[in-house]
């Protein structure tokens, strides 16, 4: 197929891009740097430089492409995030979900692009009970039900996953990222914190968190432009895990020393109701629907692997 991939230089996309060249498609990668343009042409992609939320721009890039598939991986999520300006960090985020995402659809309108493929996450549905691992029918999280720092957030992935899903496109619900080129990696931002000691358990450190590695991730999304949608997976591994045990060994791994607990009443200044729910309260999700119907096998199908041979 001829791809058009935005969002080609970020974490998914670095490794998107040579998985799609070696499948034997042809790609054209959107990136509003031009320095990064010269990187996408030399590892065999043709550049597109656009704004993602220039709509002018974008379907002429789009025009210009002539795809078959257009693959959202639009994010601008910062290195290290800060919960209690978790609005603040992600006003372009949700300006790409949203915004860009319309932008997306009007040039696959234009070109009559078959395929739409884009970026969702697999940690933004209804509360649950403990013990529960998300599916795919599972409601997403409401507005009035998120803290009010992610409300904003929660509508834009709500609209996105509607854009996409009423476009007959297929919604890729990603875990927390891993590996080279994100946050947690050897060399990410929440290494470098680790080992300042500056991210503790809180609380019991009960939330669930699903994890999925960058080249897995990239490898989910090349096996789902095979499939028609309309379709949501999640794209995670196969073994979701607590705070208390994922962030002791992501710390062990990367030589940083064991993180200390604080108990949730303490941290709320300093982590706001967002970081307080993503310790405590997060709920991990299922990729079993995912294994089954794109015949996606991850390279690593624990955290626990990746975190000892895939960490970068």
């Amino acid at each position: 197929m001829r791809v058009f991939l935005a969002g080609a230089t970020g974490a998914i996309g670095r490794q998107l891009v040579p998985q799609l060249l070696a499948a034997g498609h042809q790609v054209t990668g959107m990136t509003r740097s031009p320095a990064r343009a010269e990187q996408l042409r030399s590892a065999g992609a043709e550049p597109a430089v656009a704004d993602a939320l220039d709509r002018e721009a974008v379907i002429e890039a789009v025009r210009q492409a002539r795809p078959d598939a257009i693959v959202h991986q639009l994010t601008a999520i910062p290195a290290l995030i800060d919960p209690r300006r978790i609005e603040r960090d992600f006003v372009l985020t949700d300006r790409l979900r949203t915004e860009g995402t319309h932008n997306l659809l009007a040039g696959a309108r234009q070109v009559g692009a078959s395929r739409v493929i884009a970026q969702s996450i697999a940690f933004a549905y209804a509360p649950a009970p403990p013990g529960t691992l998300y599916v795919e029918s599972d409601p997403l999280l409401p507005v009035d039900q998120a803290p009010k720092s992610f409300r904003r957030t929660a509508g834009a992935i709500t609209e996105l996953e509607r854009s996409v899903l009423s476009a007959n496109g297929i919604v890729l619900r990603y875990g927390y990222f891993y590996g080279p080129g994100s946050s947690i990696a050897r060399d990410g931002t929440m290494a470098h914190a680790l080992r300042k000691r500056r991210i503790p358990i809180v609380g019991a450190g009960t939330g669930v968190w699903s994890f999925v590695h960058v080249e897995d991730a990239a490898r989910a999304t090349l096996a789902a432009l095979d499939r028609e949608g309309p379709a949501t997976y999640n794209v995670v591994d196969e073994r979701p895990a607590e705070v208390s045990e994922w962030l002791p060994a992501f710390a062990q791994a990367v030589g940083a020393p064991r993180p200390l607990k604080v108990p949730a009443l303490i941290a709320r200044p300093f982590a706001g109701s967002y970081g307080i729910q993503t310790m405590v309260d997060v709920r991990g999700a299922s990729g079993e629907l995912a294994r089954r119907e794109l015949d996606w096998q991850p390279r690593y199908p624990s955290w626990r692997d990746g975190f000892r041979d895939g960490l970068g």
